[in-house]
């Protein structure tokens, strides 16, 4: 008997406590038991062993079955078993966060063309052959900043390489143990237990020393990759200054080995990336490879206890008790839905499930110009991201109030969210211009002033559209950049009259067509039912959006100052 039970191993144990409650349940038998007869309540105490049959052995026995049913359900739900089976071990490679150095000093010239084109080439290589693995890119000056979080799509971090420069940072510095305390910051918010974090920068000081220390006791190992040459180069610093950056291998080596990593030069081919390590992921126990063999695992026995359970579930029927529960078995299949008909309607699906689901029907129908439709899924989701793409459609239809509530709801529940405020002052605008007299076609420099502020404008440009999210810094087809002007106060009245003729041959020919075409889209029959202001007004509104040129590298300018901002008004 010791022996079974040594061979017994139970996967939930603390549900053995649910026996403590065999006790309660055989005194709530006997109460009922006496409380139930209608002999007891009727007749006096000492007659009725005079009037009662002497055969309670029946009811006694009802107990004994229900105390060994009870008993059977618990110990088939703690998980018994009693044999080990073979399971393979997986682990998850190892996250790697890549921290580029972004001062002023990457504009050397020691690589050429450059310290900082050289940077990106090596990490457009990474990004390429980097077998698996989630990957995230920070970048760093005076402080740090998240470029892309981590993600298992490389190509989506690849977006950004171009956008990367000095001039994006708020202030120039060289702090790369901020660098390094963002990135293991980073790895602990996506609940990794480990990871790898890769510097690119010429040198180190005792502060990024200490950090990778740190990061190192967190079992997060730091490698750098040397930027520069030992002969160094000129470079004009962030205040005007020329100034001379030089690579310094001793410093770089020193943070390399504080953080149990590797160091190495860059080098012209993919040598200096495969002598880091980082090209294959590592996990977390050290191994290069993510399946780590095979190991023992208890086998859940438990199911064999219900049969026996089942048999006893008999005698708690009365009459034709079984045969109802019969028919409701057999009943019971015809009336369930098929697992794909199930899945189809979301049945098994939570809320926020089923609100992501809409929102990314609503983003389909908006690529496809069916603004009524993606209205009506953005309309089920109370989120600010919901309700910001909402404003986007019913701006779209010339809704212009409902698409201002709209942004005002999400800026509700997200306060100071960028992309609304934008959106809103657009629309705005937008609602307030008067049609021009004659009703005729109102110049576009008199539709909309250029703004002193481009980089606002640029960042509207990304977000005005929930389809381009994720997809920053690639224009749309069909909507090229005009060239910029060299006052963005004071256009060239000759050029702007070409985009905007150019502008209206377009319109006119696109109205052509949809007149003329057959098979009509939702919004095209929107279109078509437009009085002349409201077609003047939407009109307007987009060719004023494609005005606007589309680079990620404004966006991050933009990104980063207000991040900037932020930490210094909360003391970081």
């Amino acid at each position: 008997m010791n022996t079974l039970i040594t061979h017994v191993h139970l996967a939930r144990p603390a549900l053995l406590w649910a026996l403590a409650a065999l006790p309660l349940i055989a005194l709530l038998w006997t109460w009922r038991r006496r409380r139930g007869s209608v002999w007891r309540q009727n007749v006096d105490a000492h007659l009725l062993p005079h009037l009662l049959v002497a055969g309670g052995r029946r009811a006694w026995s009802g107990l004994a079955l229900l105390l060994l049913g009870w008993t059977l359900a618990v110990v088939a739900l703690a998980g018994p078993g009693w044999r080990q089976v073979p399971q393979p071990l997986w682990q998850a490679p190892a996250p790697l966060v890549v921290a580029l150095d972004l001062s002023s000093r990457t504009t050397a010239t020691d690589l050429p063309p450059s310290r900082l084109l050289q940077a990106r080439a090596k990490l457009a290589t990474l990004l390429r052959e980097r077998s698996g693995g989630e990957v995230a890119l920070l970048v760093y000056a005076d402080d740090a900043f998240t470029v892309a979080p981590l993600t298992g799509d490389a190509a989506n971090v690849a977006l950004y390489l171009d956008a990367l420069a000095p001039d994006v940072m708020p202030r120039d510095g060289q702090r790369a143990d901020r660098a390094i305390e963002a990135a293991v910051l980073l790895l602990q918010q996506s609940g990794a237990k480990g990871g790898d974090i890769l510097l690119l920068t010429d040198r180190a000081d005792d502060a990024a020393r200490a950090a990778a220390a740190a990061a190192k006791a967190q079992n997060i190992h730091v490698s750098v990759l040397g930027l520069g040459t030992a002969a160094g180069a000129a470079y004009r610093s962030g205040d005007g200054q020329i100034a001379r950056a030089q690579l310094e291998p001793d410093t770089l080596r020193a943070v390399a080995d504080a953080g149990g990593g590797r160091y190495a030069p860059v080098a012209d081919d993919e040598g200096d990336l495969k002598s880091l390590g980082v090209l294959t992921p590592r996990t977390s126990a050290g191994g290069q490879e993510s399946r780590q063999g095979e190991g023992l695992a208890w086998r859940d026995e438990g199911f064999w206890l219900l049969p026996p359970l089942m048999l006893l579930s008999l005698w708690a029927f009365r009459r034709r008790g079984v045969v109802a529960v019969a028919l409701l078995c057999v009943m019971l299949p015809l009336a369930m839905p098929a697992p794909a008909q199930a899945a189809e309607r979301n049945w098994w699906q939570r809320a926020d499930q089923r609100d992501q689901q809409r929102v990314a029907e609503g983003v389909d129908a908006y690529r496809r110009g069916d603004f009524q439709a993606a209205q009506q899924q953005f309309e089920g989701v109370n989120d600010a991201e919901a309700r910001y793409n909402l404003g986007n459609a019913l701006a779209r239809q010339g809704q212009y109030d409902a698409a201002i509530a709209a942004y005002d709801q999400a800026l509700a529940l997200r306060p100071g969210m960028p992309d609304a405020v934008a959106n809103r002052a657009a629309v705005e605008a937008a609602r307030k211009r008067k049609p021009p007299p004659g009703g005729g076609q109102q110049p576009q420099q008199q539709q909309q002033k250029p703004s002193t502020k481009p980089q606002q404008q640029q960042q509207q440009q990304q977000k005005q559209d929930p389809s381009s999210q994720g997809e920053q810094g690639r224009p749309k087809p069909g909507q090229g950049t005009p060239p910029q002007d060299r006052d963005p106060g004071k256009p060239d009245p000759a050029e702007q009259a070409r985009a905007d003729a150019a502008q209206r041959e377009r319109m006119r020919q696109a109205l052509e067509k949809q007149q003329a075409g057959a098979g009509k889209t939702p919004a095209q029959r929107r279109e078509s039912n437009e009085t002349p202001q409201q077609r003047e007004q939407r009109q307007a509104v987009e060719a004023w959006m494609r005005r606007v040129p589309d680079e990620p590298g404004n966006l991050l300018r933009q990104k980063f100052q207000l991040e900037s901002e932020r930490r210094k008004r909360d003391g970081q």
